[in-house]
């Protein structure tokens, strides 16, 4: 069994993809164990404690300092015998600590196809916002393994979705999420989860 810790910070429509695909039995082996909420009070906690998750949340701007965050967090996910981190909306930088305790353990699901469109200050709308004002003609999600660069670790999965001629960032974020993030999160897991991720 692959205990999984998923990080969120918002509402948790990527967390709940997982959810779904757990009660599918489409995880292989994997099950969602924890979830660590960066903010108190958001949806994505409900979504969690409805399905019988054992949640936790560490308020990043309780922490003054990088590391002090870094550690607890690292400790949390330690103690709860983690095996793979998933970041689903996580707003926060993951700190060196929980970097190295969990490298090539860690992936994330990123809202565009990297390279393009990512790295500092690109995250949530902006991405879509970014994605229309440059004019391209094809965006998607790609996801990918964690490091120190922000959006920088190996590709695992990317789809591809069209941006429509009257797209605004509103309906583009939600035609990425329901057609390639919500699809490709739960099949990079299960890879995880059957050992063939390296």
């Amino acid at each position: 069994m692959t205990r999984i810790a998923v990080l969120v910070s918002g509402s948790g429509t990527n967390l709940q993809s997982l959810i779904d695909a757990q009660k599918e039995g489409k995880l292989d082996g994997g099950e969602i164990s924890l979830v660590v909420s960066s903010k108190p009070d958001v949806f994505a906690i409900e979504r969690a404690e409805k399905a019988g998750i054992k949640t936790i949340t560490i308020e990043r701007k309780k922490y003054t300092d990088i590391s002090e965050f870094d550690n607890t967090l690292c400790t949390a996910l330690v103690e709860n015998n983690i095996d793979l981190v998933v970041l689903a909306g996580f707003l926060s930088v993951l700190g060196e600590k929980t970097l190295q305790s969990y490298e090539n353990r860690i992936i994330n699901v990123h809202p565009a196809l990297i390279p393009s469109f990512c790295g500092k200050g690109f995250y949530g709308l902006r991405v879509h916002e970014a994605t229309l004002e440059y004019g391209v003609k094809v965006t998607g999600a790609t996801v990918h393994f964690v490091n120190e660069v922000i959006d920088g670790g190996k590709i695992i999965l990317q789809k591809a979705v069209d941006v429509l001629p009257d797209d605004t960032p509103q309906t583009l974020q939600q035609r990425v999420m329901r057609e390639a993030e919500w699809v490709l999160l739960p099949k990079a897991v299960a890879k995880f989860c059957r050992g063939e991720l390296s």
